[in-house]
């Protein structure tokens, strides 16, 4: 596995994503890529728990909190929309070179 352009800190991801419920969350996009430089943003799967049903504006709060904790931007999917996308490209392309960053078994 290639080693990322980037330091996460491993016990901030989980801490946030059993805050809010997160089941799985992956990195896709220049993340992964040669071309990520330092003002990049970062893009982000996640799945949350079956229980769960964010609106909006906690999607919102979701995304600014990570923004923060990542000190950059973040594009903030949920693999539900991604799934959904007429965009078969995309959606393949996300689901299958998405590198996993918090499940349940990894933390």
């Amino acid at each position: 596995m290639k080693k990322l352009k980037i330091e996460l800190p491993q016990q901030i991801i989980s801490e946030f994503c059993q805050k809010w419920q997160i089941s799985e969350m992956c990195l896709f996009g220049s993340v992964l890529r040669e071309d990520f430089r330092p003002d990049s943003d970062m893009d982000i799967l996640v799945s949350f728990q079956d229980s769960v049903s964010w609106g909006l504006l906690e999607f919102s709060r979701m995304k600014r909190e990570l923004e923060n904790l990542l000190g950059r931007k973040v594009d903030l999917l949920t693999k539900k929309s991604i799934e959904q996308s007429h965009n078969w490209i995309r959606q393949g392309e996300v689901i299958k070179r998405g590198r996993m960053q918090f499940a349940p078994t990894i933390i």
